[in-house]
């Protein structure tokens, strides 16, 4: 899966210690469109995260979107999840990338620091993610992203950027069209009444940009 097709909708799971719930509403999103699944999950042990993880994966290979694990490079191993994202203070893009060979992808936050992509894509990252672009139920304490970085960004880096923070349905054009490949999304997506048709919804802002 090298050089993978970053792009799309990028869902971020909610943490949910149901299960059967967290996979109802992941499948819900892939039948909408959504191009990346991410599991994130800070809070569950390493048995909940196991059976979640193991999983998801075996919904998402049915659809054929990859799986992202947060911050877990162990997990990422041990399920042959098809790749990891990880943030400054996780483990270094260096050693994920010798961990997990060229075949995996690797994502890495690069908050609002032009100087973290370039370190980013040097190291083997797939993929940076810059954000937040508007507050953000999930990371409230986040620094915030222009527009203009992301312009400035694609000068000068040539992998996929992904848009995060706070992204909803009415602001998430404006994302796009600053130039970033993917948008991840959570809440905006996971907590709407019909996640399906949501998900839809934000496949179809990127066949009109």
């Amino acid at each position: 899966m090298r050089n993978p097709k970053i792009n799309g909708l990028y869902a971020i799971t909610p943490e949910l210690e149901n299960t059967i719930d967290l996979l109802d509403k992941t499948r819900q999103v892939l039948e909408g469109g959504a191009q990346l699944i991410q599991y994130r999950n800070k809070s569950a042990n390493k048995v909940l995260l196991r059976e979640q993880a193991g999983l998801l994966l075996q919904l998402c290979r049915a659809y054929r979107v990859p799986l992202i694990i947060n911050d877990y490079l162990d997990l990422v191993i041990e399920i042959d999840a098809d790749g990891l994202h990880v943030g400054q203070q996780d483990a270094s893009l260096l050693h994920v990338r010798n961990q997990l060979g060229c075949n995996k992808i690797v994502g890495a936050s690069c908050y609002n620091n032009l100087d973290l992509a370039l370190q980013a894509e040097k190291e083997g990252a797939d993929y940076v993610a810059f954000g937040a672009f508007f507050p953000s139920l999930t990371k409230p304490n986040t620094v915030s992203v222009t527009v203009n970085l992301i312009g400035e960004t694609k000068q000068k880096i040539t992998i996929p950027i992904v848009g995060i923070g706070g992204i909803r349905l009415t602001n998430a054009r404006e994302v796009i069209q600053s130039g970033c490949a993917a948008i991840a999304v959570c809440n905006d997506l996971f907590q709407s009444e019909n996640i399906k048709v949501k998900a839809a919804q934000y496949a179809q802002l990127f066949a009109e940009t």
